[in-house]
């Protein structure tokens, strides 16, 4: 792909993610937590493979792949003490 083609698809991928987001009442974010986290593992798993490339990976590829998995782990590591705390609070665990 292109720069172009990739810069369009981020865009298009931001704005439908925005307009998802601010759709969801603010009671129903901590439930969904799990959700994000499996999106987030997704996005984990498909900014690897853009690390990993096929040979032709550029280097702005591979720091913005990096910056991926790490926004992506901040994520999902957080979701994940988010649901402990809540389970914590209402006597899960």
């Amino acid at each position: 792909m292109t720069l172009v083609e990739n810069l369009t698809l981020f865009v298009l991928a931001a704005f439908v993610g925005y307009e998802i987001i601010t759709k969801i009442p603010t009671n129903l974010h901590t439930p969904l937590m799990s959700g994000a986290n499996a999106i987030s593992g997704i996005t984990l798993l498909g900014s690897v493979v853009v690390i990993a490339g096929s040979g032709e990976t550029t280097l702005l590829a591979t720091v913005l792949g990096f910056i991926a998995v790490v926004m992506a782990t901040i994520n999902v590591v957080g979701g994940y003490l988010v649901s402990h705390f809540m389970l914590a609070e209402f006597g899960g665990q």
